[in-house]
């Protein structure tokens, strides 16, 4: 039994003198729990949802209902031309767009047909917020609705001109006169009793929302796309699992190297240490491009995932694959051994996957989370393939993205070389 004890007290002191081991058991758990519990609201207020406004009415009427949207805490609200609008949506820059189009005012969000709807933009990627902004909408104008049949009577004349010009308008077809004659005189009637009875807001908009507004929600991707399928934009997604899977095997064999003396034979061998490390180097490389290759074909001809530029695919591939290629040789300089390398690199790839949109979404990441993931590689590499897969961007918007992965490349290879320099083994 005493012979148990010392051992047992010997593996404990030998975990106390590792500095690594301890952070990855004491360290890195407190560092999640900080983390999951920021994401459930103790770490601030969620961001608000940034949208774009285009009021092409510029009623009264629609320039209440913006004003009022602008006064939410849950939207950050900017107007914006109906092309800016979209291509801002398209390239996940803002969540959606929010149209008021010309006679939104006149059938007060009402419109029987779709050139009168209100129309709202969204990324497909935050199809979570759909009902969510619809909600917004349809609140706002209720209630500038409701504004208007209390402001001396003028709601009752707006509604009375829309019957009129509802009447005589012969392109309108009889269904759709119907149905919007009976809308219209339901209003009327109800601005009747608002007036005569004081009803509060909260009776009126029950009442109003039996009607419902004409509102109608599209998905904004590149021109003539189509609507997009949940595995045309999750997939893109899936690409951060094969880089990081590919990333820490290497780094986990290349530590073996090292430990087991493979790596001081090689460097023994008449061949420079450059290029000891650049084959190493192309082949996590290849090895991420193949890895990342097949699960898009996988997404292609399994699940119909459409790639509506595959230059820029190619390009988004080879950058992301480079990218980790110099992760991983700072992740192999972590540890002396490959139970310290793994945790070290997983610890770190978990992080990155989280902050980038790998496992969390972004819009459930509070707003200080949400400034800290544009740092996260996972994120501009999912960015990178998604413009080519279903986004739609040119070469010009899928520049940045693609600078960054490679300098990031670029700057951990240099890094990683330098401390398998000075490492003694």
């Amino acid at each position: 039994m005493k012979a148990i004890w010392a051992l047992a007290a010997k593996d404990l002191r030998l975990l106390l003198r590792d500095r690594a081991d301890l952070f990855w058991i004491l360290g890195f758990p407190i560092v999640m729990a900080l983390f999951f519990g920021s994401i459930s609201g103790g770490g601030g207020p969620r961001a608000a949802l940034p949208i774009a406004v285009v009021d092409q009415d510029a009623s009264p009427m629609t320039q209440s209902i913006v004003d009022r949207l602008r006064s939410s805490e849950g939207l950050k609200v900017r107007e914006a031309p109906l092309d800016s609008a979209r291509n801002l949506v398209r390239r996940g820059d803002l969540v959606a767009y929010v149209l008021f189009p010309a006679g939104t005012g006149a059938s007060f969000g009402f419109g029987g047909d779709s050139t009168q709807s209100v129309e709202i933009g969204v990324d497909p990627r935050r199809s979570a917020e759909r009902e969510y902004l619809r909600g917004f909408v349809t609140a706002a104008l209720f209630q500038s609705i409701q504004g208007s049949f209390g402001a001396s009577g003028g709601g009752r004349d707006q509604v009375r001109a829309s019957l009129d010009q509802l009447r005589e308008n012969p392109d309108i077809a009889p269904e759709a006169r119907e149905r919007q004659g009976t809308m219209l005189r339901a209003l009327e009637s109800f601005m009747v009793a608002l007036d005569s009875t004081r009803t509060d807001t909260a009776t009126g908009g029950t009442d109003g929302e039996a009607a419902g507004p004409n509102i109608r929600v599209v998905e904004v991707t590149e021109d003539d796309s189509g609507p997009r399928s949940a595995y045309e934009v999750t997939f893109p997604s899936s690409i951060a699992w094969a880089l990081i899977g590919v990333c820490m095997s290497f780094a986990v064999s290349l530590v073996q190297e090292r430990m087991t003396g493979t790596f001081l034979r090689l460097r023994l061998a008449p061949i420079g240490r450059a290029t000891i490390l650049a084959g190493k180097g192309l082949a996590c490389a290849l090895a991420a491009a193949v890895a990342v290759t097949i699960v898009l074909c996988l997404g292609v001809f399994v699940f119909g995932v459409r790639i509506s530029n595959p230059p820029l695919l190619a390009a988004a591939i080879g950058a992301s694959a480079f990218c980790f290629t110099g992760v991983m040789m700072v992740v192999s300089v972590l540890g002396k051994t490959p139970p310290s390398v793994a945790g070290a690199g997983w610890g770190i790839m978990l992080l990155l996957s989280m902050t980038g949109g790998g496992m969390i979404p972004l819009v459930a990441m509070p707003a200080w989370m949400q400034a800290v993931s544009n740092y996260s590689l996972v994120r501009h590499a999912i960015v990178a393939v998604e413009g080519a897969v279903w986004r739609g961007f040119g070469w010009g918007e899928a520049l940045p993205p693609l600078g960054i992965l490679i300098g990031a490349g670029i700057l951990g290879m240099a890094v990683g070389s330098r401390l398998l320099r000075t490492d003694r083994a």
